[in-house]
């Protein structure tokens, strides 16, 4: 769809609102600041909605970091590049990275058997980003519902050295526990 780093690009009069936005926050004393960027293409267009941001006055460094989305499967097979582009963190969008992984409508209910986040394919794509993040010391964190619904695959991201997990709040206390057992008793 038309949305994410693409956007940006296309339409950089609403993207300088929103670095406009940024520069507000930062100049308020905000200090502990992220700009994720969803539905990355391909690390040219990282590339140039990062070089937007930064002539329209942003900073990236201690006090602003550069997070994206690992959402589509060639963020996954070109990791490595997107990195060089200078991205501090990931967030392992599972849902969408599921529903293009298997070419699966997660909203279709035809086909809401078909998809599953433990699919090996996905499980593969999800565990070399962890890999890949870890051996770069780029943070990776994994969002959607995937980690609270699944204990195995929490065991499974945990295990690989997922740096965090974004998760629903009434299973914050439920996960926090598994995740703090299986740290524990050496799972990580």
């Amino acid at each position: 769809g038309y949305r994410g780093a693409f956007r940006y690009i296309s339409e950089p009069e609403v993207f300088a609102l929103e670095i406009e936005v940024l520069k507000r926050a930062i100049a308020a004393g905000n200090d502990n600041l992220a700009v994720m960027i969803p539905f990355v293409r391909s690390p040219q267009n990282l590339r140039q909605a990062k070089e937007m941001m930064e002539k329209g006055g942003l900073h990236f460094g201690k006090k602003l970091k550069l997070w994206m989305m690992v959402e589509l499967p060639v963020n996954v097979i070109l990791l490595d590049s997107f990195l060089d582009v200078g991205v501090d963190g990931v967030s392992i969008g599972s849902n969408d990275l599921t529903m293009l992984t298997l070419g699966v409508d997660r909203d279709n209910e035809v086909l809401a058997q078909l998809y599953d986040e433990r699919n090996d394919a996905v499980k593969w794509a999800i565990g070399r980003t962890i890999d890949i993040c870890n051996a770069r010391g780029v943070t990776s964190s994994i969002c959607g519902q995937s980690v609270s619904d699944y204990p195995e695959l929490l065991e499974f991201v945990v295990k690989r050295g997922i740096t965090s997990v974004s998760i629903s709040p009434d299973a914050f206390w439920r996960v926090n526990e598994e995740v703090h057992k299986l740290e524990l008793h050496g799972k990580r």
